[in-house]
């Protein structure tokens, strides 16, 4: 379980998060969900250590990971894979290449063990025999497929999405969503996504937390987003036109 626990954030006098708490539970979809500037995107930096909180905690299985100097905090970044908005994947790399890319810095495989894992991680997203293409030689689909097979190339715990979805088309949304939602059920991992799709979060949030000008204002699941009262939330579930045409 990851428990974030009173996370504040400010950038000068701009307060970005405000005593946020929450709990992201193995085995889900956790989804941040919030408009532009809801403090998010800072969220999530600073639950994978990108970003110091001011004040609060982020534990990872009651280990203070926010805490821990860089050093100590090794341990836990290794059982940790990350979906890049944008895929994020290196040019000048192979696909192979891209996801042993993890394997070389965080493991002691062998060569063969290594290239057995990127085709295993390969065939789990659906895409064989393209190991030796570059990503300029893909479909936006098939980098951010590749992308998965690299974040979770080291068998991570904990899975972190940002933005699965930014720049695809509906169909290839909806697959995106649907990959992570099962691999996220098989390995039994801690997913959490940030994302504004509200066809993603109707789709696949089973613990969705709503952040509104830096404070979490709703926690529920896709069951009950659509049957809330409260109102910014409302303002931002149908500011959608397709949420409005599936609701109808």
């Amino acid at each position: 379980m990851i428990v974030v626990q009173h996370i504040t954030k400010s950038f000068g006098d701009h307060d970005v998060l405000k005593d946020v708490s929450m709990t992201f539970e193995q085995g889900k979809t956790n989804l941040i969900i919030g408009q532009s500037g809801s403090g998010k995107t800072i969220l999530m930096k600073i639950c994978i250590g990108l970003v110091d909180p001011d004040q609060g905690v982020v534990t990872f299985d009651e280990r203070p990971f926010s805490q821990m100097k860089e050093k100590e905090q090794v341990p836990i970044r290794k059982e940790m894979g990350i979906l890049f908005q944008g895929g994020a994947l290196f040019d000048s790399l192979t696909v192979e290449q891209n996801i042993m890319f993890p394997l070389n810095m965080f493991t002691e495989m062998s060569d063969k063990e290594k290239l057995d894992r990127v085709n295993f991680c390969l065939k789990r997203v659906n895409l064989e025999n393209v190991n030796k293409l570059f990503p300029s030689e893909l479909s936006g689909g098939m980098v951010k497929r590749v992308a998965i097979a690299r974040a979770i190339s080291n068998n991570p715990k904990y899975l972190f999405c940002d933005e699965p979805n930014s720049g695809l088309d509906p169909k290839t949304a909806e697959m995106i969503d649907e990959l992570i939602s099962e691999i996220t059920h098989e390995y039994n991992m801690i997913t959490v996504i940030n994302t504004h799709d509200m066809n993603s979060v109707l789709a696949i949030g089973q613990n969705i937390n709503f952040l509104y000008h830096g404070s979490l204002w709703w926690v529920g699941n896709k069951d009950t987003i659509l049957h809330t009262d409260n109102k910014e939330l409302q303002d931002f579930v149908f500011s959608t036109r397709l949420t409005r045409r599936i609701i109808k």
